[in-house]
């Protein structure tokens, strides 16, 4: 599961046309500020251009990244091809509305270099995309994901979401079986979480809805995990699944590059307003503001809001957390360094929670339900 020795650069471009109530990630409506937006950026990249000599792979988030037009979005790679270095066979991923795709748009990202692309499906249930306020159609994704094999993209991913209030175990299956109709590469398959802080987290603290009770969201994860192993899916990632690649022993081809540097605490930058950056003991992140973005750096000041530099304790345990969500798992060796280590690899062997393959301690299916909870046992 490699993502190689070169860091990753993530953008973040923070307009919708509108605002999903479920989401938490920074991102405002008025698409008015795009142009000045685009010009801090470049700014930005300016600043860090000396601090990182290559790039293997570009994110392009958000927000909405497929909403810039042609010329916005092609001022917007200029400016990073100009700024930075980026290996040739680079993953270069943006995120994507169904409504937004267009044979013109897939031709732009074509020529623009970007060669793999994460649809924000979330659900082919009519019903469950009005309620999660998205404002595509299940018709539209599928015209999309048509468009998108004829325009010749070959490593596509779909954005599901679950455990919706209400929601049925089989209404979940049928939108995966619909999901692999159309042999997606990539799957994310997100369960709803209520941010206190958006509408959907109000309506919830207010008593309006109502979530999936812990053991149904248990199933709801399993039946994910083995619906689509037996469909030849890697379950790489406690919410990521990828296809096999095409070549032999290739089992992580189609896994998300520029992801998986979060999850080994691989170096990566991050730009634009609410990014977060990590050169492998310090992390910083940005203003979440447009306008004040555009201020800082229009004063020739880079927008950070804050920044930390990790104690050696906080990077142990941020090593077991973010390798227990993950198929590589935490090496025994490390663990071992803890006391008590080899006492809690047999303790939750037993449970069923992890199992030691290769020198790893890696969860379960049991296992990564609790993913967030396996690190506790190892605190001193």
């Amino acid at each position: 599961m490699s993502c190689a020795n070169y860091p990753g650069l993530y953008v973040h471009i923070p307009f919708c046309k509108t605002k999903c109530p479920y989401c938490d990630f920074y991102s405002i409506t008025p698409t008015d500020q795009i142009e000045a937006f685009l010009a801090a950026l470049d700014a930005e990249a300016r600043l860090y251009r000396d601090q990182f000599p290559a790039f293997d792979s570009l994110f392009l988030g958000g927000g909405t990244p497929s909403l810039l037009d042609a010329a916005q979005l092609g001022a917007l790679v200029a400016s990073l091809r100009r700024h930075f270095v980026f290996a040739p066979d680079s993953e270069i991923t943006i995120e994507a509305n169904p409504d937004d795709i267009t044979s013109e748009k897939l031709r732009l990202f074509r020529d623009l270099g970007i060669n793999r692309l994460s649809l924000g499906v979330q659900s082919f249930d009519e019903a469950e995309l009005r309620f999660l306020g998205r404002r595509h159609t299940a018709r539209q994704t599928e015209a999309a994901i048509e468009l998108i094999r004829a325009a010749g993209f070959a490593n596509l991913g779909l954005d599901l979401m679950y455990g919706l209030p209400g929601q049925t175990l089989d209404a979940w299956l049928q939108t995966l079986e619909q999901a692999l109709s159309f042999a997606p590469e990539h799957l994310s398959c997100y369960q709803l979480t209520l941010a206190p802080e958006t509408p959907m987290g109000r309506r919830f603290a207010e008593g309006q809805l109502i979530p999936l009770d812990e053991e149904t969201q248990r199933e709801f994860f399993l039946l994910t995990t083995n619906f689509l192993t037996a469909r030849g899916y890697l379950h790489y990632e406690v919410a990521n699944f990828a296809r096999q690649g095409p070549q032999a022993g290739s089992l992580c081809y189609y896994c998300c590059r520029h992801n998986l540097k979060y999850w080994t605490r691989t170096p990566y930058l991050g730009l634009g307003p609410g990014a977060h950056s990590f050169d492998g003991r310090r992390r910083w992140w940005n203003i979440s503001s447009v306008e004040n973005y555009c201020t800082s750096l229009n004063a020739g000041q880079a927008p950070v809001a804050g920044a930390e530099t990790l104690t050696p304790e906080q990077i142990r345990l941020e090593i077991l957390c973010l390798g227990f969500r993950t198929r590589e798992g935490v090496s025994l060796a490390t663990i071992r360094e803890h006391p008590g280590g080899d006492a809690m690899v047999a303790a939750l062997t037993q449970a069923g929670l992890v199992r030691v393959d290769r020198g790893r301690v890696i969860a379960t299916a049991a296992g990564l339900v609790v993913a967030d909870r396996l690190p506790l046992g190892f605190e001193d």
